[in-house]
């Protein structure tokens, strides 16, 4: 499973007017290429009128997929510089499209890039960016003599507590991050004189926002 990324939060969207024309921007977190191109399909439907519907997509732990699409507008002009800024943001999994209403007024090659640009890191502000970082779901066991304490200093941590399951013993379910569960069960170990089981039970993502 890859490292720590950033990615966008589920999906956004916003609008600027440039010259006279409108751009609306639309942003969605994708795992697949697939659901990339079903996205960017969406909006098109949805804007079927516009004048352009310019998209960009990169996925993978390597940003091994990364597209981009003029849709019309001159070549370079639109879907690159949307893909560069995804690129700058440090972001993965993420797909956005830039749809524009032409307004009159021609804004050049230069002009393009900026107003291209801009919808982009405006879009991606307006949806929100999260870090996605790894955990471990640590399972505590522990006799219930132990409970107040363990529960009381787990609560007070920075590691978040999920559940606790109450039975012949307690479960008590904590979210570790995968670089500090040496530390952590060295942590419950030092706390009940030895008498904690730890075990790690799954791997996920927590999200931070950013």
């Amino acid at each position: 499973m890859r490292a720590d990324y950033r990615t966008v939060k589920l999906a956004g969207e916003s609008e600027i007017i440039i010259q006279k024309s409108r751009f609306l921007s639309y942003i969605k977190r994708v795992e697949t290429e697939e659901e990339a191109l079903a996205f960017i399909q969406e909006i098109k439907k949805l804007h079927h009128s516009a004048t352009h519907n310019c998209s960009a997509y990169l996925i993978g732990e390597h940003d091994q997929i990364q597209k981009a699409n003029d849709d019309g507008e001159p070549s370079g002009t639109a879907g690159v510089p949307m893909l560069e800024v995804l690129k700058k943001q440090g972001l993965k999994d993420t797909a956005v499209v830039v749809t524009r209403y032409f307004g009159g007024i021609k804004l050049g090659g230069g002009g393009l890039i900026r107003a291209y640009g801009r919808a982009t890191t405006e879009g991606i502000a307006a949806t929100g960016v999260v870090e996605r970082r790894l955990h471990k779901e640590m399972k505590i066991s522990i006799d219930y003599t132990w409970l107040g304490k363990v529960e009381n200093e787990a609560r007070q941590s920075s590691y978040p507590l999920h559940e606790i399951v109450y039975g012949e013993s307690v479960d008590i379910h904590m979210y570790v991050p995968v670089t500090e569960t040496e530390q952590f069960v060295q942590w419950m170990t030092e706390l009940t004189n030895g008498q904690a089981k730890v075990h790690p039970v799954s791997e996920l993502f927590l999200e931070f926002d950013v």
